[in-house]
Formats: C-alpha cells, structure tokens, sequence
C-alpha cells in the first residue's frame, strides 16, 4: 500500500500523514462558471443587485473559504496559505460569471482543494445574491486548471 493514501491498513479512511514530505512552493488554480439569464448577468453588471455587490462577495466569500477548506473537506490538512486571489469576470459568452482561484502556500501537501472550494463558494455566492430573479442559473465546469510544486509535478488542464 502506498505511503500516499488515504486508507489505512485495515481499510479506513484516515488523513495522509505528509511529515516525510519536503515543504515546497505549491500553487493551485482552479475555476467555475456560473450561466444565467442575459437580464441577470446585467443586473450584476450594473450593481443593481438586491442584495448588495454580486462579485465583491463572492470574491471575499472565495477567499474565506479556501482558508476553511480543511473544516469543509473531511481529511485535508490545515494549510498556512500565503496567497488566496479570487477573480470573478463577467463573460457574455456564457453568459455569466467566470471564476478563478488561485491559491499558494509553502508547505508539505498542495492547494489543489483550497482553489477548488474558493472557486466553489464564490459561484454559490452569486447563485445565492441573484437567484431570487433567475432560478434556472447553472453552476458548471468546476475545475483544476493548475497545479504546481510538490512530488507529482506539475498539471495543466488542457483547454
């Protein structure tokens, strides 16, 4: 059984013990989109909001999650994170918001989680500030993007 499971030996979940791993630079880039009605999107646009500034929450929203990951995701580490960037783009392709985290840490396991739950919350965030004028919104493509440092490498989604 590899050092690197989270299964211990009679089968159990258990949390990965990293102690013999070296701390190194790790970033983690992860994404969501969140799709709606042309009329949603512009009333984010305008900040006419109801329930205050759509992108400006969700961005803190993000933020706040990716440092409480390890309290929403049984068995992930709690992490010192250096860096937690959460961009949200309007993109009238979709239309909708685009997300992207970006998460850093120096440490002994990566960030791919934390990026992933920042990207997560923010699109519940702007599902939860609009959806009283656009029910049918469609949280998709939550994703790694990104990830660097540490033992397996570096990973790059394809586009």
């Amino acid at each position: 059984m590899s050092d690197l499971t989270h299964l211990d030996a009679s089968g159990a979940a258990n949390m990965v013990d990293v102690s013999e791993k070296d701390a190194t630079h790790r970033t983690g880039i992860a994404e969501g989109l969140v799709v709606m009605q042309p009329e949603t999107l512009a009333i984010i646009r305008q900040g006419d909001a109801k329930k205050g500034d759509v992108l400006g929450t969700a961005r803190l929203a993000g933020i706040m999650a990716a440092k409480r990951t390890h309290e929403l995701i049984p068995l992930c580490h709690p992490l010192l994170l250096t860096k937690v960037r959460v961009d949200c783009e309007i993109d009238e392709s979709l239309p909708g918001v685009r997300i992207t985290a970006e998460v850093r840490v120096s440490g002994q396991t990566g960030v791919e989680m934390e990026a992933l739950t920042a990207a997560s919350v923010a699109c519940l965030t702007i599902y939860d500030m609009v959806k009283a004028v656009d029910r049918a919104m469609r949280i998709e493509g939550v994703r790694l993007l990104k990830k660097s440092g540490g033992r397996s490498g570096t990973y790059e989604a394809a586009p």
